[in-house]
């Protein structure tokens, strides 16, 4: 069989889309030493429908840095930028942790993202 290329096995375009995001969380602790990750409260991870070990974007309100990591569970209200990602950021600051899904056009269309707005305290409003 000759190799006709993904997007021929796939018969159509796949697009990345907003599937989940956490808006203004505030990062509670940084970990510099760790092997890397983001820790996220275990309620706003079920929240935003994200899973433990899934690649997320986390864009710094404060400082403007944008960064990939991976999710692992974290305490009550916890945000802790973690390995390299936490010289990206400060306890305090405020930070939007975004996730993404490959769709066909037909599923983008209908895919309707969580958004999950949190208080001060990373508590969903």
């Amino acid at each position: 069989m000759k190799y006709q290329g993904f997007f021929a096995i796939l018969k159509e375009m796949l697009v990345s889309m907003l599937k989940s995001k956490i808006h203004m969380a505030t990062v509670t602790d940084t970990q510099p030493y760790y092997e890397g990750s983001i820790a996220i409260d275990k309620k706003l991870i079920k929240a935003a429908g994200l899973i433990p070990g899934e690649k997320v974007h986390v864009l710094n309100f404060d400082n403007s840095h944008r960064f990939e990591t991976y999710v692992i569970e974290g305490q009550p209200g916890e945000i802790s930028l973690r390995g390299p990602a936490a010289k990206l950021g400060q306890k305090g600051e405020k930070v939007v942790i975004i996730a993404y899904a490959l769709a066909t056009i037909k599923e983008a269309k209908a895919l309707k993202a969580k958004i999950v707005k949190v208080n001060g305290r990373n508590e969903v409003k």
